[in-house]
């Protein structure tokens, strides 16, 4: 049956239809917000995947381009692959989703938002995160929800909710907040070094929006949300756990206490062939294979235990550092010859080499997406090859995890980067990942900005970023412990990974991960304070003694520029027929050229001359004949009554015989020749465009 629900969000109709389409889905909605349009299905498996220990969860956000009006540009004229932006808004739903599924759920589940229309005023993105708590909540699905989000802007001082298209233009600060009725459980920020305490004032905001949604949800689901299907349970055996919890979590608590993950890794490896040694002796062989999984569960679940234990009851971590303590670190720049920049940043295990090239501002990267951004001049970009683990496989190209680790050391970099004006080039840095121990993307932020200032980049201020664990009490849940910049052991056992970017006076990016059902205020703000203080720390007694400020020139590897502007009425002349002109000046002098539609020229050339020469020729084609101007130009024929002097840009003037000296001039010859190179003033352009020119007026001013 068609259903209907209306609500307010941000001061702006908010409208939830379902029962008209896609009846097969599981669940589906329509999300109306002004006249941005949201389509929401999901589905779910009827039998479990065998063969996985995870939750087997896709989110799909699709970007259709006829919701804004446009045809594709690709040849076949239809969407392709999704565009890092929609990859990044599919992880920004998955995130508050996933940890309010059933931890022994295992049937493949499908969330697909489709973008019908937008208004720009309206964000989809924020309806698709609505519309999948919405249709998972009303479906047949298990699922703990719900969740809503909202976006939060920073104008003019006053936190915004949802911004309107004008106000984001203006706003120093992108945050998507999700969450529940009590609790927050995700935050994405890209933020122009905003203060923690704004920071936090803007999250308990957005809560506050964020509470209403989930009301109006939860009237929605009560009815008509589906009754939940029974799932088979993939829940750990308690029988085998507890039988090895017996035997083996001694062990176990002193193996996972090595320092070195090579060596603690091995431990495990050890124990866990001990443990199977023991079944197969006690119980045989074919008893072991049917309790094949549920043995590796349970020796995963001790793991666990014992880390979690370790580091609530006795404030001890795996590598023996303390609570607050941050992992050994330096870095190093200036490490590659011919690159623009290079620097590698290591954090104990974790180590990250970023590489920053300078280019055209041509070569800035091209979105074709739903909003208004075309383009972006500063771009960074993250890999993460299987060596930096251990790993013997094959690369197969950057996957979402990457796209979104170089998304979030992107936001961290932006604010600092030097505006167009002040420094003219499109800036790419990519961040290689050459080992990894956890907090790779903070390492690539730290390396990056390194990078930048070797290569000469006037950024504003420097950049660390550094992240925090949580250990929570399942019993106790006000019981916690916070971990300062964790390594992999720690996150993956631990509930939460936040991270933040920011400079000495501010946060420039955030994402936090969380595998709990959320997070408090008191978290949040802790979580704030602990990164603030340990990212004065890298600034203060890592990075800026390796580097205090950009290089004061770019590399010699690196393109020199050149700018000027030109009347916009001769951009034509300079790029000629088809190019001809531009192309010429190119052949000419090897440099390249950037010709903005504003008349604004940017000549790149790593040789000096050939840039002066070819921004000679450009403004020569771009000069523009004025009465009383002063022109250099060349004689190209000598005529009885005076000479044809070229001004350059086709320009071509006449200097009359008795126009070129304050003395009797006989012949034109005595004085002028082919070729010769002299300075006139133009005396008239006549009604025909002639131009008549004159070197007496000039002589007599001593010129």
């Amino acid at each position: 049956m068609f259903k209907t629900y209306e609500t307010e969000l941000a001061g702006r109709k908010l409208t939830i239809e379902t029962g008209k389409i896609a009846e097969l889905a599981n669940g589906s909605v329509m999300v109306r917000y002004g006249e941005t349009v949201v389509m929401v299905n999901v589905t779910a498996a009827k039998e479990p995947k065998e063969g996985i220990d995870f939750f087997p969860l896709s989110v799909d956000y699709e970007e259709k381009l006829y919701s804004v009006g446009k045809i594709p540009g690709s040849f076949t004229k239809r969407e392709g692959k999704p565009a890092d932006k929609a990859i990044l808004t599919s992880r920004a739903i998955d995130r508050p989703l996933r940890p309010l599924f059933p931890k022994d759920f295992r049937n493949d589940t499908c969330v697909v938002a489709t973008v019908l229309s937008v208004e720009p005023d309206n964000s989809p993105e924020v309806c698709a995160m609505i519309g999948a708590s919405c249709a998972l909540s009303i479906s047949d699905i298990p699922f703990g929800g719900p969740t809503a989000a909202v976006n939060v802007g920073y104008v003019d001082d006053q936190i915004v909710i949802n911004p309107t298209l004008e106000q984001r233009a203006k706003s120093r600060l992108t945050l998507t907040v999700a969450g529940t009725l009590e609790k927050i459980t995700m935050i994405e920020a890209g933020a122009d070094e905003i203060p923690n305490d704004t920071m936090l004032e803007a999250i308990k905001k957005a809560h506050e929006e964020i509470k209403n949604i989930c009301n109006f949800i939860t009237d929605i689901k009560n009815e008509i949300g589906k009754p939940k299907f029974e799932y088979k349970s993939f829940a750990t055996d308690p029988e085998v756990y507890s039988e090895i919890e017996a035997n083996f979590k001694e062990r176990m608590y002193q193996d996972v206490q090595a320092l070195d993950k090579t060596v603690r890794d091995a431990n495990v490896e050890k124990i866990t062939e001990d443990i199977e040694a023991y079944f197969i002796e006690k119980y045989g062989e074919e008893a072991f294979e049917e309790k094949k999984r549920d043995i590796a569960d349970s020796i995963h679940d001790l793991e666990k235990a014992c880390v979690r234990q370790m580091i609530l009851e006795e404030h001890k971590r795996p590598d023996g550092r303390k609570i607050d303590e941050i992992r050994p670190l330096s870095c190093e720049v200036g490490l590659l010859p011919r690159v623009h920049g290079s620097a590698i940043f290591t954090r104990g295990q974790t180590q990250v080499m970023s590489i920053a090239t300078l280019g055209m501002k041509s070569e800035e990267q091209m979105l074709d997406g739903l909003d208004e951004e075309e383009g972006k001049r500063y771009m960074h970009q993250y890999n993460f090859p299987p060596y930096s683990v251990g790993e013997a496989r094959t690369s197969r190209g950057p996957g979402r995890r990457e796209i979104g680790h170089g998304a979030l050391a992107e936001k961290a970099l932006v604010p600092v980067i030097p505006s167009e004006e002040d420094f003219p080039y499109a800036i790419r840095v990519v961040s290689e990942v050459l080992s990894s121990n956890g907090s790779t993307s903070q390492a690539s932020i730290c390396g990056s900005t390194l990078a930048l200032m070797d290569a000469g980049v006037p950024i504003k201020k420097p950049v660390a970023g550094i992240s925090t664990g949580l250990v929570t009490d399942k019993n106790d849940p006000s019981k916690y412990i916070m971990l300062t910049d964790i390594q992999g052991i720690e996150d993956f056992f631990g509930d939460m990974d936040f991270k933040v970017g920011g400079t000495k006076d501010g946060i420039t990016a955030i994402q936090v991960d969380i595998k709990i059902d959320g997070l408090t205020y008191e978290i949040i703000e802790e979580a704030f304070e602990r990164t603030k203080v340990a990212r004065d720390y890298i600034l203060d007694e890592v990075m800026l003694p390796v580097i205090n400020k950009p290089r004061e020139d770019v590399s010699k590897y690196a393109p020199r520029i050149m700018t000027t502007t030109i009347s916009t009425e001769k951009i034509k002349d300079v790029i000629g027929p088809g190019g001809k002109m531009i192309n010429k000046i190119i052949e000419a002098t090897g440099v390249k050229i950037d010709i903005e539609d504003d008349g604004k020229v940017c000549v790149y050339s790593t040789n000096t001359e050939s840039g002066k020469k070819a921004m000679d020729m450009i403004l020569d084609v771009a000069k523009i004949i004025e009465e009383g101007g002063i022109y250099n130009g060349t004689v190209t024929r000598i005529m009885p009554f005076g000479a044809f002097v070229d001004l350059g840009g086709g320009h071509e003037g006449l200097l009359h015989i008795s126009k070129i000296s304050s003395k009797r001039v006989e012949k034109v010859e005595d004085v002028l020749a082919i070729g010769d190179e002299i300075t006139v003033k133009v005396s008239d352009i006549d009604n025909q465009g002639r131009i008549n020119l004159n070197m007496k007026d000039l002589e007599s001013k001593g010129n």
